[in-house]
């Protein structure tokens, strides 16, 4: 048995699931509800929607949209976007929900982190990381869905979130997004080397291969991606899809 997760990533905008390629040129995929009851199908392991709609237009979590994913979803959720308050985690947790991915305002109010981990409790709030290289080379935290450089080194930061208590890390590559070219294990084997926090490595997952390099080479305790799970063939034509039990036991050493 693999003690490992496969998680489809699921970004949802303006009604409808896009994908993106370094977090631009935005590709409608379909309905998330339709989407779900497909997954559930076949039996992933985890989900994660991730709320991309423009921060300055839509300012709270669409709790109506969360409350009907997490009633058709058989398998658990973990939900990001707008999330800036205590009230608005216990809501969305209220409706069925696992966990909560915080990406801006866990760079900007880390006091969020800890008073959720010690209202809710560490195995609920993920961090999620955007990183990106600059033209040196140094990789640094993106936010904003990606539109603003912090400057931030990713290493101390998931560092800082550990202490805190945060349970879980996502780390994604924004030069890997969308490219199904492999993940930035390089990335990924030095945020798990400094942290005992369980990782998720996302950014250019494109064969089942690159899920081995990630579990095996790069030490992540799970996988998720985009592009691999709504794309088919080398036209991208869009098809909702998960990899076999017979392909998931493949993975295995």
């Amino acid at each position: 048995m693999n003690n490992f997760r496969i998680i489809p990533i699921l970004l949802y905008r303006d009604g409808g699931l896009y994908k993106s390629v370094k977090f631009k040129n935005h590709n409608y995929i379909g309905d998330p509800i339709n989407t779900v009851k497909i997954f559930n199908d076949k039996e992933v392991d985890e989900l994660i929607i991730l709320d991309i709609s423009d921060d300055k237009l839509i300012l709270e979590p669409n709790y109506s949209l969360i409350k009907e994913l997490a009633t058709e979803c058989f398998m658990p959720i973990c939900y990001g976007g707008k999330i800036s308050n205590i009230e608005q985690i216990r809501k969305i947790l209220s409706l069925g929900v696992e966990k909560v991915a915080i990406n801006t305002n866990a760079v900007l109010k880390p006091d969020l982190i800890k008073r959720a981990v010690e209202e809710f409790g560490s195995s609920t709030i993920v961090i999620s990381t955007d990183v990106k290289k600059n033209i040196w080379g140094a990789y640094e935290i993106h936010i904003n869905n990606g539109k603003k450089n912090t400057k931030i080194d990713p290493f101390t930061f998931v560092k800082k979130m550990e202490a805190i208590g945060a349970g879980e890390i996502l780390i994604n590559s924004i030069d890997r997004d969308g490219m199904m070219l492999g993940y930035d294990i390089e990335l990924i084997t030095r945020i798990t080397s400094i942290v005992n926090l369980p990782i998720i490595a996302c950014g250019g997952a494109g064969s089942l291969n690159d899920f081995k390099n990630a579990i095996y080479d790069g030490k992540a305790s799970a996988v998720a991606a985009g592009s691999m799970f709504v794309y088919h063939g080398k036209l991208k034509g869009v098809l909702i899809n998960y990899p076999s039990q017979l392909e998931i036991k493949s993975l295995s050493l």
